[in-house]
Protein backbone atom coordinates (compact mmCIF):
# COMPACT_ATOMS: atom_id res chain seq x y z
CA UNK A 1 0.00 0.00 0.00
CA UNK A 2 1.08 3.24 -0.80
CA UNK A 3 1.34 5.77 1.94
CA UNK A 4 3.10 8.99 1.89
CA UNK A 5 3.38 11.73 4.99
CA UNK A 6 4.17 14.68 4.89
CA UNK A 7 5.59 16.71 8.12
CA UNK A 8 7.63 20.03 9.19
CA UNK A 9 5.13 22.70 8.98
CA UNK A 10 4.55 25.12 11.38
CA UNK A 11 4.79 28.89 12.23
CA UNK A 12 7.26 31.02 10.81
CA UNK A 13 8.16 34.62 10.33
CA UNK A 14 8.21 36.12 6.73
CA UNK A 15 11.78 35.73 5.71
CA UNK A 16 11.79 32.45 7.60
CA UNK A 17 12.74 28.95 6.78
CA UNK A 18 11.17 25.50 7.21
CA UNK A 19 12.28 21.90 5.86
CA UNK A 20 9.06 19.77 4.94
CA UNK A 21 9.73 15.86 4.81
CA UNK A 22 7.66 13.19 2.62
CA UNK A 23 8.08 9.91 4.36
CA UNK A 24 7.36 6.98 1.08
CA UNK A 25 6.46 3.64 1.91
CA UNK A 26 4.56 0.90 -0.29
CA UNK A 27 7.45 1.53 -3.14
CA UNK A 28 10.70 2.97 -3.58
CA UNK A 29 11.41 6.23 -4.69
CA UNK A 30 14.23 5.33 -6.82
CA UNK A 31 12.11 4.27 -9.71
CA UNK A 32 9.45 7.37 -9.42
CA UNK A 33 8.55 10.69 -9.14
CA UNK A 34 7.26 13.07 -6.04
CA UNK A 35 5.78 15.89 -6.40
CA UNK A 36 4.89 18.56 -3.83
CA UNK A 37 1.52 20.70 -4.25
CA UNK A 38 0.45 23.32 -1.97
CA UNK A 39 -3.58 24.47 -1.30
CA UNK A 40 -3.94 28.16 0.09
CA UNK A 41 -7.10 28.86 1.92
CA UNK A 42 -9.99 29.92 -0.82
CA UNK A 43 -7.30 28.56 -3.60
CA UNK A 44 -7.42 25.47 -6.27
CA UNK A 45 -4.36 23.00 -5.10
CA UNK A 46 -1.35 24.21 -7.28
CA UNK A 47 1.71 22.47 -8.12
CA UNK A 48 4.78 23.97 -6.30
CA UNK A 49 8.30 21.26 -7.35
CA UNK A 50 8.62 17.96 -8.40
CA UNK A 51 11.83 15.22 -8.22
CA UNK A 52 12.08 12.55 -10.38
CA UNK A 53 13.79 9.42 -8.79
CA UNK A 54 14.64 7.18 -12.36
CA UNK A 55 16.43 10.33 -14.04
CA UNK A 56 17.44 12.96 -11.09
CA UNK A 57 14.99 15.66 -13.22
CA UNK A 58 13.37 18.25 -10.46
CA UNK A 59 11.15 21.56 -11.70
CA UNK A 60 10.19 24.77 -9.93
CA UNK A 61 7.37 26.80 -9.90
CA UNK A 62 8.21 30.06 -10.76
CA UNK A 63 6.43 31.03 -7.32
CA UNK A 64 9.73 29.51 -5.65
CA UNK A 65 12.41 29.64 -7.78
CA UNK A 66 15.74 30.07 -6.21
CA UNK A 67 13.97 30.26 -3.00
CA UNK A 68 13.31 26.31 -2.66
CA UNK A 69 14.93 23.42 -2.93
CA UNK A 70 14.28 19.70 -3.06
CA UNK A 71 15.80 16.72 -2.47
CA UNK A 72 15.56 13.17 -1.92
CA UNK A 73 17.20 10.78 0.79
CA UNK A 74 17.13 7.43 -1.00
CA UNK A 75 18.39 5.41 1.30
CA UNK A 76 15.77 6.51 3.58
CA UNK A 77 13.07 6.96 1.15
CA UNK A 78 12.03 10.48 1.78
CA UNK A 79 12.03 13.51 -0.15
CA UNK A 80 12.74 17.30 1.46
CA UNK A 81 11.04 20.64 0.32
CA UNK A 82 13.72 22.95 2.21
CA UNK A 83 12.11 26.58 1.91
CA UNK A 84 14.13 30.06 2.23
CA UNK A 85 12.96 33.43 2.50
CA UNK A 86 9.21 32.49 2.85
CA UNK A 87 6.55 34.84 2.10
CA UNK A 88 2.76 35.38 3.61
CA UNK A 89 1.82 34.12 0.18
CA UNK A 90 3.80 30.70 0.92
CA UNK A 91 1.02 30.31 3.38
CA UNK A 92 -1.12 27.17 2.30
CA UNK A 93 -1.41 23.15 3.44
CA UNK A 94 1.49 21.78 1.98
CA UNK A 95 1.09 17.91 0.18
CA UNK A 96 3.59 15.52 -1.10
CA UNK A 97 1.82 12.93 -4.06
CA UNK A 98 3.28 10.84 -5.48
CA UNK A 99 3.06 9.04 -9.47
CA UNK A 100 2.41 5.46 -10.01
CA UNK A 101 3.86 5.28 -13.26
CA UNK A 102 7.93 3.53 -12.92
CA UNK A 103 10.44 5.84 -15.08
CA UNK A 104 8.16 9.34 -14.78
CA UNK A 105 10.00 12.42 -15.18
CA UNK A 106 9.77 15.78 -14.15
CA UNK A 107 11.13 17.31 -17.37
CA UNK A 108 7.84 18.44 -18.47
CA UNK A 109 7.02 20.13 -15.37
CA UNK A 110 4.92 18.95 -12.20
CA UNK A 111 1.62 17.33 -13.32
CA UNK A 112 -1.16 16.05 -11.27
CA UNK A 113 -0.05 12.28 -9.71
CA UNK A 114 -1.69 9.39 -8.54
CA UNK A 115 -1.33 8.99 -4.55
CA UNK A 116 -1.60 12.31 -2.22
CA UNK A 117 -0.61 12.02 1.17
CA UNK A 118 -1.86 14.25 3.96
CA UNK A 119 -0.76 17.81 4.34
CA UNK A 120 1.04 19.65 6.23
CA UNK A 121 0.34 23.39 7.58
CA UNK A 122 2.81 26.35 6.58
CA UNK A 123 1.73 29.75 8.03
CA UNK A 124 4.10 32.63 7.29
CA UNK A 125 3.25 35.73 9.51
CA UNK A 126 4.12 39.08 8.35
Amino acid sequence: EVQLQASGGGLVQVGGSLRLACAISGFTFDDYTIGWFRQAPGKEREGVSCISGSDDSKYYAEFVKGRFTVTSDNYKNIVYLQMNNLKPEDTAVYYCAADALRGSTCLGGIYQMDYYGKGTLVTVSS
